[in-house]
């Protein structure tokens, strides 16, 4: 991969992402005629090849670090930034993992034939071009590289200006184990310019060359991508999830649910944000579950009913109940039944994740079915909306849109279809 200058001219930049998109698109359409056994033994030598390039790995990311310190990066972009042996190992295993999974390429998802004798099948295909635009996070460029090649796609990939010296070894790595066993150098290309107008560049879908942008980062990065893409985007601006603890919720398995929805890990998307309890159950459920936050160190913001059980809790504003904080704070109101939950998801929601804790199976059935959320749960924490949780091996991000890939996307979701007609000579009268 040839590197500009940090600087280069605006329409340097232009040019070269035109070359890039063309590249990507003879890419693509290589990579939707490999075989799956290929992509695999590709995969896994390309995870053999970061195990390897591992010093030069760490010695990029050594300087990433150095620079973004130099910058007064808050702690926690350092931790997301920052790479060890272990978590190069466990990018490794990530794309071994990828490559353990079927094919998604070529499955039949339906067949059928017509009176008039034709067979028409439904092929799943890979998409295009995938266009990923990330932060801070360096091990998004073989996650979503591998998640891309699996799927039969190229990948064009943007790393954010703090990541671009590790993701640059890293795709380095990746791209000389896949073209071990012929797969085009091409299928994984990471834009070698820090310059943000190569954001705005694929944002134009570069001719045609891009069917969709992916953005991973932070709310700024999506809103921009979700504003200008001209193409389709598969994203969510927002994590507000919510947990309703309705009035037939077993109180130990609500405790233990909205502690680990909340406080496994804050800063994550699926991380509950507001916690809405039953009236009907408020006396019994409402204290002990209040009182475990606190204790665990969660800021909790209520209303007036809420307040009344601890003088810790602070009151809540409108503008709580449309925050994702990210953080150990929680909004916490009493709703008046399980349709007043649903409406206040609706109303305040970001159709991420919600859960319904309740032992009455219609309910729970109901919840499922009304909530217009990407992910709905029953009985369980929303931190389990994570594509590896799903069984997906990995994801390149979560969508909340109406798209097919909604949810986690996976391998799967980055398939699209055709229908293959076949007939002994029909013709339409």
């Amino acid at each position: 991969m040839s590197v500009l200058s940090l600087k280069p001219r605006p329409e340097d930049v232009d040019a070269l992402m035109r070359v890039i998109g063309r590249r990507a698109r003879a890419a693509a359409r290589r990579m939707a005629l490999v075989p799956g056994p290929v992509k695999d033994a590709a995969l896994r030598e390309a995870a053999s090849f970061l195990r390897g390039a591992s010093t030069t790995i760490l010695a990029a990311n050594a300087a990433d670090l150095d620079e973004g310190r130099a910058k007064g990066l808050s702690a926690a972009s350092l931790d997301r930034l920052a790479l060890n042996p272990a978590r190069i190992e466990a990018i490794a295993e990530a794309l071994e993992s990828i490559a353990g999974l079927p094919d998604p390429v070529g499955r039949s998802l339906a067949t059928y034939e017509r009176p008039n004798g034709l067979t028409i099948e439904r092929v799943a295909t890979p998409l295009g071009v995938i266009g990923v635009i990330f932060e801070s996070r360096p091990n998004v460029t073989a996650d979503a590289g591998a998640l891309c090649v699996k799927a039969g796609n190229a990948a064009i990939l943007r790393a954010g200006s703090e990541s671009h010296r590790s993701a640059t070894a890293i795709a380095q790595a990746m791209i000389e184990g896949l073209t071990r066993h012929g797969l085009p150098a091409d299928a994984i290309q990471l834009v070698p310019t820090r310059d943000r107008a190569a954001v705005g560049a694929m944002l134009t879908g570069l001719d045609g060359a891009i069917d969709v942008i992916v953005p991973r980062g932070g709310k700024s990065l999506v809103a921009r991508v979700q504003d200008e893409a001209r193409v389709p985007v598969f994203a969510h601006l927002e994590g507000i999830c919510h947990v309703f603890v309705h009035e037939a919720a077993d109180l130990a398995m609500a405790r233990s649910i909205v502690r680990n929805s909340k406080m496994r890990r804050t800063g994550i998307c699926g991380a509950a944000e507001t916690l809405l309890v039953d009236q009907a159950c408020a006396a019994t459920h409402l204290g002990p579950l209040v009182t475990d936050l606190l204790e665990a160190g969660c800021a909790v913001r209520g209303d007036e009913r809420v307040q009344a059980v601890d003088p810790r809790v602070t009151p809540a504003t409108e503008a709580d109940w449309r925050t994702e904080y990210l953080d150990a704070i929680i909004s916490v109101r009493v709703v008046d039944g399980l349709e007043a939950a649903i409406d206040h998801i609706e109303t305040y929601g970001s159709h991420h994740t919600e859960s319904i804790l309740t032992q009455d199976q219609a309910a729970a059935e109901r919840f499922l079915a009304e909530v217009d959320s990407a992910i709905v749960v029953h009985n369980a924490s929303t931190q389990f909306a994570d594509g590896g949780e799903f069984g997906f091996g990995a994801e390149i991000g979560i969508a909340t849109g109406r798209m097919h890939a909604r949810g986690p996307v996976g391998v799967e979701q980055l398939t699209t279809f055709n229908y293959r007609v076949r007939g002994t000579g029909q013709i339409r009268p």
